[in-house]
């Protein structure tokens, strides 16, 4: 491990299920792609590698963000909250962040005259993932 992996490491505090809220936001627009989570080994990754890596809770292993769809997410900066218990991740995003096929993940806007959808599908989810 990294010095600096060590160092950011030192930072973050893991709830009880080992993990932590990683926020992926533009860096040069400051547009909020996506929320997930980052287990330690994800956090190691990602800073190590330069390309973020998630912890998937439903496949229950490390996630390197694009490397099935294509959609790669190459860190610029890597943030701890004043807590330690959220983590900010300017990234560059290539392509969409969202499973759905949209740039963004938060993508329904509930206003007082009902919930509008913000974004439109920019590539298919199938030919993302191949389902």
């Amino acid at each position: 491990m990294t010095a600096l992996a060590a160092d950011a490491l030192a930072l973050v505090k893991f709830d009880d299920n080992g993990l932590v809220p990683a926020i992926a936001q533009q860096h040069d627009t400051g547009e909020v792609l996506m929320m997930a989570w980052m287990n330690a080994d994800a956090v190691r990754a990602t800073l190590e590698r330069g390309e973020v890596h998630y912890w998937s809770r439903s496949r229950r292993s490390l996630w390197h963000k694009g490397g099935t769809s294509g959609q790669i997410q190459r860190l610029i900066d890597f943030r701890v909250d004043c807590d330690g218990d959220t983590v900010l991740v300017l990234v560059e995003q290539t392509g969409v962040a969202c499973h759905t096929g949209r740039r963004s993940c938060f993508y329904r806007a509930v206003r007082p005259d009902g919930i509008t959808v913000t974004e439109p599908v920019l590539v298919s989810p199938e030919s993302l993932y191949g389902g």
